[in-house]
């Protein structure tokens, strides 16, 4: 009982380090080190959105945890990616049609569609389960920030969690939320396919909230992405770019790193373009490429 007490003291000191010094970079925009984010938590092995997939993401020393929040039939908010339980679940239709009461009797599959032991995780079982440990991306949760908000100072995890607005401009983000969205950590998701309408989004917004981030997509390699990248710094945000999917990031993801062992050109080229936040369906493997590059802490 001793030893397993020291173990879990150390285990809360040393998780209690990683997010202090997350914090601290997330609030450098121009920090050479880059934080590592794993999509819906560690969800190779255990079921994505899970308490467990964010418990595995968290003993890995990742510095932010992406899940996903959706609301239920009786306004409770809940961590799912998909609007209903069929792909993720032994359940059937959409989540607007169940109570959580309903959903807490379901049970989760894992990535081989196997059903298993875990629950569907509300939003403030997350959140206490992050709380200390590691920083949050509550993705699908625009339109639900008026009501994660109150869980998020109930939990004491309001300086943790990021918030983002998609292909939205700054004027909509202020008509939305007036002063509510200076209160969070807020990014938003621009496409930069189209240069001009781009740049012209980026500025409105760092002139009108100072976003703590941008989240930049792309399909095609952008030829002024770099650029983009230094000015987006320069005026005090943080680039984050995605390497889930080919088309996230102009082909440089993380099947070309991993798969194909192409780590250079794919992971090292983001971070060429200027990225200090890389968003991953590989975080033990993208942790382990940056520490040996000493780019991560």
């Amino acid at each position: 009982m001793v030893c397993c007490l020291g173990w879990f003291n150390s285990f809360a000191q040393h998780a209690s380090t990683t997010l202090s010094n997350s914090i601290k970079q997330l609030h450098n925009p121009t920090d050479k080190n880059v934080l590592v984010i794993a999509h819906r938590g560690d969800w190779r092995n255990a079921p994505e959105n899970s308490i467990k997939a964010i418990e595995n993401a968290i003993e890995m020393g990742v510095d932010i945890v992406e899940v996903d929040v959706q609301k239920t039939k009786d306004g409770q908010l809940i961590i799912m990616h998909d609007e209903t339980v069929d792909r993720t679940t032994n359940g059937k239709g959409s989540i607007k049609n169940y109570t959580l009461d309903s959903l807490k009797k379901l049970f989760l599959k894992n990535g081989l569609g196997r059903v298993t032991k875990h629950q569907i995780p509300t939003l403030e079982e997350a959140l206490l389960t992050v709380k200390g440990k590691v920083l949050v991306n509550l993705d699908k949760s625009y339109e639900h920030l008026r009501e994660v908000y109150p869980i998020l100072l109930k939990t004491g995890t309001s300086k943790q969690a990021l918030f983002k607005s998609y292909f939205l401009t700054a004027a909509k983000v202020k008509s939305d939320y007036g002063s509510l969205i200076d209160s969070v950590l807020f990014m938003p998701l621009i496409n930069i396919d189209k240069p001009d309408n781009a740049m012209g989004d980026i500025n409105d917004f760092q002139t009108q909230l100072k976003p703590i981030a941008f989240e930049l997509n792309f399909k095609k390699e952008a030829s002024m992405l770099s650029s983009n990248a230094a000015i987006i710094k320069k005026a005090g945000s943080k680039v984050w770019i995605n390497s889930l999917w080919a088309s996230q990031n102009g082909g440089h993801d993380d099947d070309l790193a991993v798969d194909d062992k192409q780590p250079e050109q794919a992971w090292g080229w983001i971070i060429k373009q200027g990225a200090n936040m890389i968003q991953t369906d590989r975080p033990q493997q993208l942790l382990n490429y940056l520490k040996n590059k000493g780019l991560h802490k």
